[in-house]
C-alpha cells in the first residue's frame, strides 16, 4: 500500500502526463459533442485551445483523487466490510470518494477548458472574468453534479476492473505486475469504462457549454431535461457522439495514467 505522499506525487505526475500529451483528442471529443457540431466548434483549428486550463487542474486534481483513493482503500480494507470477497465494492467506494474530491478541483478548470476548446473564449483570464461576472463563482461549478454523476459510474467500472486485472496478472506471473503491464490493464479498463459512460459525458459537455440566452435561460440545465432534449432533437445516437476519440483518449490515457502512476509508486516506495 503506497504512502499518502507517494500517492500524491504519483497522481500528480500521472495526471499532468495524460492531460498534456493527449489534449488534442480531448478537444476533438469536446467539439464532436457540442451542440453546434465539430466544424462549427472549431474543427481541427486551435486544437490546443484550453490546454493551459487543463494543465492548471490536472496535477492537483489527479493528486487529490489518488491520495483519497489510496486512503479510503486502506481504511475500508481494514474495516468490518472487508471480507476478502468484496474487494470490488471497496475499490468502487474508494474510487467514488476520490472522484468527488477531485471534482472540487477539476470542474472549474474543465468549464474553462471546454469553453476555450469550442471558441467561446481565447484565454483563461477572459473566461474566468466572464463566467464569474455572468454567474458568480457558482458558474465555475456549472455541471458539477453531472460530472460527479458521470465519474462515479466510470470509476466504479474502471477501478474494480483495473485492480482485478492486476491481481489476475500477478497470480499468473507469480509477482507484482511491472508498470507497463499495469498500464495495459489500465488501458483495457479505461477504454471499456469510457465506452459505457459516453452518454453521461455528452450530457456533461452540453451542460458545461450551455450559455445564458437573452432571456436569462440555458438550453441545457437539469440532468434529466438535458437527456430528454438531446434524444428528442437529435436521436438516441447523439448520446454517443465523440465515443471514438473518448475511448481512444481514455484507453491511451489509462495506460499512461495508471502505468506512470504505478511507476512513480514503485520509485518512491
Amino acid at each position: 500500500m503506497p504512502s499518502f505522499n507517494a500517492a500524491l506525487a504519483a497522481g500528480a505526475v500521472a495526471g499532468m502526463t495524460v492531460d498534456v500529451v493527449l489534449f488534442p483528442l480531448d478537444t476533438v471529443k469536446t467539439r464532436l459533442q457540442s451542440k453546434e457540431g465539430f466544424r462549427a466548434a472549431g474543427g481541427f483549428r486551435g486544437i490546443y485551445s484550453g490546454l493551459s486550463s487543463a494543465a492548471i487542474g490536472s496535477a492537483p486534481g489527479a493528486a487529490a483523487f489518488f491520495s483519497v483513493y489510496e486512503l479510503l482503500k486502506k481504511k475500508l480494507g481494514s474495516s468490518s466490510i472487508s471480507t476478502g470477497k468484496n474487494d470490488a465494492l471497496i475499490h468502487m467506494m474508494a474510487a467514488s470518494g476520490g472522484e468527488v474530491t477531485a471534482c472540487l478541483i477539476r470542474v472549474p478548470t474543465e468549464v474553462v477548458k471546454q469553453r476555450m476548446q469550442t471558441g467561446q473564449y481565447n484565454s483563461v483570464s477572459t473566461a474566468l472574468t466572464s463566467i464569474v461576472q455572468s454567474d458568480g463563482v457558482r458558474g465555475l461549478y456549472r455541471g458539477f453534479a453531472m460530472t460527479v454523476f458521470r465519474e462515479i459510474p466510470f470509476c466504479c467500472v474502471q477501478f474494480p476492473l483495473f485492480e482485478y486485472m492486476k491481481k489476475s496478472w500477478a497470480l499468473r506471473k507469480g509477482s507484482a505486475p511491472e508498470p507497463w503491464e499495469a498500464g495495459l490493464c489500465g488501458s483495457v479498463a479505461g477504454g471499456f469504462a469510457a465506452a459505457v459512460t459516453t452518454p453521461l459525458d455528452v450530457v456533461k459537455t452540453r451542460i458545461m457549454l450551455s450559455a445564458k440566452s437573452l432571456a436569462g435561460e440555458r438550453e441545457y440545465n437539469s440532468i434529466p431535461g438535458s437527456f430528454r432534449k438531446i434524444v428528442a432533437e437529435e436521436g438516441f445516437g447523439a448520446l454517443f457522439k465523440g465515443i471514438g476519440p473518448r475511448v481512444t483518449w481514455i484507453s491511451i490515457g489509462g495506460a499512461v495514467f495508471l502505468g506512470s502512476y504505478e511507476f512513480v509508486i514503485k520509485m518512491v516506495k
